[in-house]
């Protein structure tokens, strides 16, 4: 391994911490990094498994503040999700994969632009049961196949007009409870070599340091410019991945 794919890996861990503690979108960044440096498909455990990093400290964080009833409706269409995703990592070839991924972010960060756009009003919608086991299958999907489900989320909750710690860390389990259930889907697909467990312990102490950092800032951003910044990430990184 390269000083230059190191170094890409490193920024890629910092990310993910980040993305775990304060605006998930961020991670799009770290999705895209590892999809370039990593053949696709190895680079979907890879990065699950510094996500499980990223998920125990922000679920210890904001452990008082996630709304179960939320994730009780979201629950039972994540299993078909993930399975679906799983038969679709197994069938298609790596360029598939990272276009699929990188088209998967771009419509996702339109629906997140265009819910943005929308007045308040218009844009909170009733917490309906086909809404809620709609956005669990595609939660499901997304992350198994691009650990992508933080977009879907965030449409979900923003749409239910969720305050800024309930979502923080009603997303934090979800997403904790999500990865693991992901972890025999990949172990299944062979996915998990020694390799990639090496790199895990690698990179596991930046993800700490990008949390920290993601804790702090986010007490002082506001989140229209989180938002902002999200969008941005996740339209770039989406578009690197179409067009590479």
């Amino acid at each position: 391994m390269t000083v230059s794919t190191l170094v890409l890996l490193g920024v890629a861990a910092l990310l993910v911490g980040f993305a775990k503690t304060a605006i998930g979108g961020i991670g799009s960044i770290a999705i895209a990094i590892f999809a370039f440096v990593l053949p696709t498909k190895e680079s979907t455990a890879a990065i699950l498994l510094l996500l499980l990093v990223g998920d125990v400290v922000a679920v210890w964080h904001y452990r008082r503040d996630a709304d179960l009833g939320l994730l009780k409706r979201l629950i039972p269409a994540v299993l078909p999700g993930l399975a679906l995703g799983a038969l679709f990592l197994a069938w298609v070839d790596d360029t598939t994969l990272r276009r699929a991924i990188g088209g998967l972010l771009l419509a996702l960060a339109a629906l997140q632009l265009f819910l943005t756009w929308r007045s308040p009003d218009t844009a909170r919608v009733g917490a309906s049961r086909a809404a809620a086991l709609g956005t669990g299958a595609a939660a499901g999907f997304a992350t198994m196949t691009a650990n992508a489900a933080g977009p879907v989320m965030t449409l979900y909750l923003v749409a239910q007009g969720v305050e800024k710690r309930r979502f923080l860390g009603t997303s934090a389990l979800f997403f904790f409870g999500v990865n693991l259930c992901k972890v025999p889907f990949s172990i299944g697909l062979g996915l998990f070599g020694s390799e990639t467990l090496w790199r895990t312990a690698l990179l596991a102490p930046l993800v700490l340091v990008g949390t920290w950092v993601g804790l702090h800032t986010a007490r002082r951003l506001s989140q229209t410019r989180f938002d902002q910044a999200v969008l941005a990430a996740t339209v770039v990184s989406a578009l690197a991945l179409v067009i590479h």
